[in-house]
C-alpha cells in the first residue's frame, strides 16, 4: 500500500502569515478612519487568512507525526479538519459581511476614498505575493488549498474594493461600498462551499464519489471461489487514502494459502479503484445478513 505525502514549504507559509497579519492591521486602522465597510470586510477576510494559514501549518505538522499504539492512523485526518474549519469560517464571515452590508446600504455613510484606494492596492500586492508563495503546495493538499483559496479570493476582493475606492473618491458613489461587500460575501460562500462539503463528507465517512460499490461487488463475486460479498464499508481517511472493508462468503472450506490467492485478485480489483487499504473477512457457512450494506453495523 502506498501513501502520498506532500511536503510543504514552511518558510513560505511563515512569510505568508506575517504578510497577511500586516495587511489585516493596516486595513482595520484604515477602515475605521475611512468609514469603509468594504475595507473592514476585506480586513476580516485577511484575518481569517492568518487563522487559516496557522491552522493549516499546525495540521500539516500533526499529519507528519508517526503512527502509535494509541493513534494507529496517526493524525492523518488533521488536514481534513483544518480544511473544514477554514472553509466554515469563510462561510460564517460571509454571512456577517452580508448582514453588515445590507445595513450599510439602508443607512449609507460618507467614506474617505483615498484611504480605501491605497490600502486596497497594498492588499492586492501582498496577497498576490502570498498566493505565489503557497500556490505549489496547494496543488497537493486540500488543507493548503483551503488556505490558498482564502488568499486568492481576498486578492480578488481587494481588486473590487480598489475599484470601489475610485468610484467613491471620483464619483461620490458611497452605495458602491455596500454593494461590493455583498459581492464579496457571495463570492466567499461560492468559493468555499465545495471544500466545506467535501471535507464534511470525509469526516462523516461517506462513500467517496469516485467509488461504485455495486460495480466492485459485481466484479468481486465473479472471482472463482467467492459466493457473495457483503457488509461493505468504504470511506476516506484523508483526501488521498480510501479504505475498503467487507465480508466474503466462500464456496468451499479452503486453506489460508488458497484464500490468499483470492485476496490477490481482490487487491487487483481494488487497486484499479485507487483503494490502497483493505480489510477482507472470509466466511464459510456463517449465518448472517448477506446484504451489501448491513444497517445493523
Amino acid at each position: 500500500m502506498s501513501h502520498h505525502h506532500h511536503e510543504i514549504n514552511e518558510k513560505n507559509l511563515g512569510i505568508t502569515i506575517v504578510l497577511n497579519l500586516a495587511i489585516t492591521i493596516a486595513q482595520v486602522i484604515g477602515g475605521v478612519i475611512s468609514g469603509s465597510m468594504a475595507l473592514l470586510s476585506d480586513a476580516a477576510h485577511n484575518f481569517s487568512d492568518v487563522l487559516s494559514l496557522i491552522i493549516s501549518w499546525v495540521a500539516k505538522r500533526l499529519t507528519n507525526r508517526e503512527q502509535t499504539i494509541n493513534h494507529t492512523f496517526g493524525f492523518k485526518r488533521a488536514e481534513i479538519f483544518a480544511a473544514f474549519i477554514n472553509s466554515f469560517t469563510l462561510i460564517v464571515i460571509a454571512v456577517v459581511i452580508a448582514s453588515e452590508s445590507v445595513e450599510r446600504l439602508i443607512n449609507p455613510t460618507p467614506i474617505e476614498g483615498t484611504i480605501v484606494i491605497w490600502l486596497a492596492g497594498l492588499s492586492i500586492l501582498l496577497n498576490g505575493l502570498s498566493v505565489l508563495l503557497i500556490k505549489k503546495d496547494a496543488q497537493g493538499s486540500i488543507n493548503i488549498k483551503s488556505a490558498y483559496l482564502h488568499l486568492f479570493t481576498d486578492m480578488l476582493t481587494s481588486i473590487a474594493v480598489l475599484a470601489g475606492g475610485f468610484a467613491i473618491k471620483y464619483l461620490g458613489w458611497y452605495w458602491v461600498d455596500g454593494i461590493l461587500s455583498l459581492a464579496i460575501a457571495a463570492y466567499l460562500i461560492y468559493s468555499s462551499w465545495s471544500i466545506f462539503t467535501d471535507t464534511l463528507k470525509i469526516m462523516m465517512q461517506f462513500t467517496p464519489k469516485s467509488i461504485d460499490i455495486k460495480e466492485i461487488a459485481s466484479a468481486v463475486q465473479k472471482i472463482n471461489g467467492i459466493k457473495n460479498i457483503h457488509h461493505i464499508h468504504v470511506w476516506q481517511l484523508d483526501e488521498h487514502e480510501i479504505i475498503f472493508e467487507a465480508h466474503v462468503d466462500l464456496e468451499k472450506n479452503i486453506r489460508i494459502s488458497e484464500f490468499e490467492d483470492i485476496l490477490k485478485e481482490i487487491k487487483t480489483l481494488l487497486k484499479k479503484q485507487k483503494i490502497g487499504h483493505y480489510n477482507i473477512q472470509p466466511e464459510y457457512t456463517v449465518d448472517d445478513n448477506k446484504e451489501l450494506i448491513n444497517n445493523n453495523v
